[in-house]
């Protein structure tokens, strides 16, 4: 069988463009931050709808597309969602976290509170699909999950931060708590909740630094 391709039409810069970009791009990646203190701004939703079509356009295996992205505005399901994810975070930190973990966490000043899940204007739930249907109900595989939700969720962190908005990565664990709160079908596994807006006024957050490039990147030349 024979499936259709098309002409790929490339975008194209000038050497010096494509440095001058590369590095402009960076610099503003650097920029961002994961955020904990959040403004209850209203952000309109055609930003929300551009960021998860943004991420859509990430590569997945086979093309499957495995994810949905699940966008949360009622005030109600936010709560339901805080006291659940404090429900297992209280557990995490009490028992589940080694002490070593912990004081690996002490610099980042986290704890079980999440009232950011409350005060961010959206909340963004990426789930992740092991598998689908067909219209006729035939069960399809999907291929590299994991890797193509997590590359799906770096556009999209890149998007949010790209927008001139801000957000944190929370993997509350267990997760399944989530899908039963979203009335979520069985082949929908929770893989990340994002708290999406505006940074409050005079936001603090770590004062971190990133590794060095030589730590990061060996050559093979």
């Amino acid at each position: 069988m024979e499936y259709p391709f098309i002409t790929y039409k490339p975008v194209t810069f000038s050497e010096q463009e494509m440095i001058q970009r590369s590095k402009d791009f960076y610099e503003f990646m650097d920029r961002r931050r994961s955020v904990r203190e959040f403004s209850d701004q209203d952000v309109p939703e055609e930003i929300i709808r551009n960021i998860i079509k943004t991420a859509s356009t990430a590569p997945s295996g086979a093309h499957k597309q495995p994810w949905t992205f699940c966008v949360i505005r009622n005030k109600d399901l936010k709560h339901r969602l805080r006291m659940l994810a404090e429900e297992e975070e209280k557990k995490n930190y009490e028992s589940r976290m080694s002490e070593r973990w912990l004081k690996d966490l002490a610099p980042l000043g986290t704890d079980d509170v999440k009232e950011f899940i409350d005060i961010a204007p959206w909340i963004i739930v990426v789930m992740k699909k092991s598998y689908d249907f067909d219209a006729d109900g035939t069960k399809t595989n999907n291929y590299y999950v994991n890797e193509s939700v997590g590359i799906a969720s770096g556009f999209l962190i890149a998007a949010i931060h790209n927008a001139g908005l801000v957000t944190l990565t929370h993997t509350p664990s267990p997760m399944n708590f989530i899908a039963k709160a979203l009335d979520r079908s069985d082949i929908e596994k929770p893989y990340l909740l994002l708290p999406v807006g505006y940074p409050a006024n005079a936001c603090k957050i770590p004062d971190l630094k990133r590794k060095e490039y030589e730590e990061i990147a060996i050559y093979y030349e």
